[in-house]
């Protein structure tokens, strides 16, 4: 099959959507993550997590997904990535204490792009246990799909903090899904360059990033087309640098041919795509131009080759086109006639009416995982306690739309 054929049918894939199998969704969200907040002017704004998860649920998608709330990643969770002395500062910092460690949130870069917030530790946990627990779920076969758009911190490096990103939940989860497979994808369609996970795996050959981002005079200023990997993993690297306002079609031209060759020479055993909203048109701090179904377009290939898939989020500062983007991705059946989560309704996403708690067909808690960092339980195991819908109400997780005004 050649690069056109590819094209047209959507990579090497079994039917999947409406003409063939399901793909079983399991959903990570934790009710606390809206509510943490960068501070005043901060452009990144967890709350926009909660938009989505209330999306989600007026459109009804809930309840054909495996709704979990994550365990929070502990220290020795993330000591397999971060060094013992960041995890501990980022454990210990408050704002109340901070002008007393000023030698320590310069050595890892915790200020002003990366500020000091309260429950800061405990949104990095929020975030980094989604990731990895999609990754088990997927190792153990539980599930074909997993979606943690509270992750995607694809700048954060081993030790230090950077770009909004405090603790990288992406290298986390891939060290996750090489337990089970010889070798991970990571696609990463954030206008920024996916620069910290590329760092974590530049000299392996298991684990093959690919990362298309806007390139010159523009944050973090790396991803050169002529950066390719070393050693081991030299060729393993993949750069694609992008000019100010690519559009749909543009995008496409590029993103298809380049994920459908990579599919077939690699040929991993797992995916993992950063769904960073921040190069859809009319972002805050974006220069794309593309539409939510351009955006939504690279989900749906990367999903056509039926490989497990790891969905999470990253950038997107116009938080309303975030929400939308993101609940839209999140929806299985994009080609359906009745267009639910259509990306160009007017519905305002923070209007008054409340959906039933009974649109929810079981939301299922993470049980603590004996050892996540070396996790060997039975896939019984790793199914997590189920709670049905009539108990949604003592969970704390709360789909009121008059929740969702902008920070």
């Amino acid at each position: 099959m050649n690069i056109g054929q590819m094209m047209d049918s959507g990579g090497y894939s079994l039917p999947s959507g409406a003409d063939g199998v399901k793909r079983k969704v399991c959903y990570f969200y934790d009710p606390e993550v809206g509510n943490y907040y960068y501070g005043q002017g901060h452009p990144m704004k967890p709350h926009r997590i909660r938009m989505t998860h209330a999306l989600l649920a007026h459109y009804g998608l809930l309840q054909r997904m495996q709704v979990l709330k994550p365990f929070p990643a502990r220290d020795r969770d993330l000591c397999r990535f971060h060094a013992d002395d960041y995890v501990s500062f980022l454990r210990s910092i408050t704002p109340e204490t901070q002008q007393d460690h000023l030698r320590q949130l310069k050595r890892f870069n915790v200020g002003e792009d990366c500020p000091v917030f309260d429950g800061l530790y405990s949104f990095c946990q929020i975030s980094a246990g989604g990731s990895v627990g999609g990754a088990v779920k997927l190792n153990h076969g539980l599930c074909d799909i997993a979606v943690n758009w509270a992750g995607g911190l694809h700048h954060a490096k081993k030790y230090e903090a950077s770009g909004f990103c405090y603790v990288n939940d992406i290298v986390l989860a891939i060290l996750e899904l090489l337990k089970q497979h010889e070798r991970v994808l990571y696609v990463d369609i954030d206008i920024h360059h996916g620069d910290g996970v590329e760092e974590a795996f530049y000299t392996t050959d298991r684990v093959m990033t690919v990362s298309f981002h806007k390139f010159g005079d523009y944050f973090p200023g790396t991803g050169d087309i002529r950066d390719i990997g070393y050693g081991k993993g030299k060729y393993y690297a993949l750069n694609v640098p992008l000019d100010d306002g690519i559009d749909d079609e543009s995008y496409q031209y590029l993103f298809k041919p380049i994920l459908g060759k990579v599919m077939e020479v690699f040929r991993p055993g797992a995916v993992v795509l950063q769904c960073g909203a921040d190069s859809l048109s009319g972002d805050r701090l974006g220069c794309f131009n593309l539409s939510v179904k351009g955006h939504a377009e690279c989900v749906k290939f990367m999903r056509s080759f039926n490989v497990p898939l790891l969905l999470l989020g990253g950038g997107g500062y116009t938080i309303r086109n975030v929400a939308r983007c993101w609940c839209y991705e999140a929806d299985e059946d994009q080609d359906d006639p009745d267009e639910r989560c259509d990306p160009d309704s007017d519905m305002e996403v923070d209007d008054e009416r409340k959906p039933l708690l009974n649109s929810i067909k079981r939301e299922t808690v993470e049980p603590e995982p004996k050892d996540l960092e070396g996790y060997k339980g039975s896939a019984e195991n790793a199914r997590g306690f189920d709670t049905h819908a009539d108990e949604t109400a003592n969970t704390g997780i709360g789909y009121e739309f008059d929740a969702m005004k902008q920070v």
